[in-house]
């Protein structure tokens, strides 16, 4: 496993993560059992670094993370929250330094720890990314010691961009993937500058990037590639990255000649989001012990040649760009 450092904080984390959200719930069936087997994995394979979020089955993943450090005392496992997405709808009015504190308060306990490593603003309304003043209630609660570090989690570059006004923002969470490169065009030298971390949240786009989805696929009731293809719950971005499902799977056919021998799609597309250096970590998601396995191993893999790198924009330019570039 390879670990890079996350921004100025002191966090040396992981180059694949584990992103929990699906271990939550929104992507179906969940067995516990399952997913505590799926963390122990990932920790087994080197993975350090754990992503996850208040609504993630209303606390639920963050109580299953809990129960892992209980069951792997002494070992160093950071841990990113987020919080604001408990509100019924987002407006900065929401973003009291009242309502931060619960929140915060909510995820010290589902989390069974004494400071949060890492609090991220979770996809707020647009106007919090120039509040000063949401801002400042952060550094309060780091001074207080409820969190060490914050960042935030975006939806946009543009929010990206504007989230680095603000000293003290650590992190960077935003959609990056073979299906979005704008971030790499537009944000990263900037967050570089900075010394921002960045973390690539939806690396597979959904589960595209595995190259094991057709049009046949079904996904369950509860599943937001199901209820969410049009931004029908929350932005649409979040599902497939904001690719129409048959255009993602023609991208896919187009990207699976460019894959070396020996290496399964997921895993290609994951080392190629480590190829970006501002990245610090991408977190996939897993739900079963193969698939965290699977994920933590494509820090292992060669770098990808500068024809396959090319082979990729390629595929991005001709079969991407139009339908997502501009919105994200």
């Amino acid at each position: 496993m390879e670990f890079r450092r996350l921004g100025r904080t002191d966090m040396n984390v992981s180059a694949i993560g584990f992103g929990a959200w699906a271990i939550g719930g929104s992507w179906g069936p969940v067995d516990d059992n399952e997913s505590m087997r799926a963390l122990h994995a990932s920790v087994d394979a080197g993975v350090n670094f754990i992503d996850t979020a208040d609504v993630y089955g209303d606390g639920h993943s963050e109580r299953l993370i809990a129960r892992l450090k209980r069951e792997r005392p002494g070992e160093q496992i950071w841990v990113a929250t987020k919080a604001g997405r408990r509100l019924a709808a987002q407006t900065l009015e929401g973003y009291s330094r009242a309502n931060l504190e619960s929140w915060i308060d909510r995820s010290l306990s589902n989390l069974e720890t004494e400071a949060l490593d890492l609090l991220q603003l979770h996809g707020p309304h647009s106007d919090v990314y120039d509040s000063a003043e949401v801002f400042g209630y952060l550094d309060g609660f780091v001074q207080s010691g409820k969190i060490r570090y914050y960042g935030v989690s975006v939806e946009t570059v543009d929010e990206a961009r504007r989230a680095l006004k603000h000293p003290n923002v650590q992190s960077v969470q935003i959609i990056f993937n073979m299906f979005r490169l704008k971030p790499q065009d537009a944000f990263f030298v900037a967050a570089r500058d900075r010394n921002v971390g960045i973390l690539a949240r939806v690396p597979l786009a959904s589960g595209l990037l595995t190259g094991k989805l057709k049009l046949t696929s079904r996904f369950d009731a509860d599943d937001h590639r199901n209820f969410n293809r049009q931004g029908e719950h929350f932005d649409k971005g979040e599902t497939f990255s904001g690719v129409p499902y048959g255009a993602g799977l023609q991208a896919v056919e187009a990207l699976r000649a460019l894959v070396p021998d020996g290496e399964t799609m997921a895993q290609w597309a994951l080392r190629w989001v480590l190829m970006e250096e501002a990245v610090t970590s991408a977190i996939p998601g897993a739900r079963t012990v193969a698939q965290a396995k699977n994920n933590a191993a494509a820090a292992g893999l060669p770098p990808l040649s500068a024809d396959r790198m090319a082979g990729v924009r390629a595929v991005y330019d001709a079969h991407i760009r139009p339908l997502v570039h501009d919105q994200w």
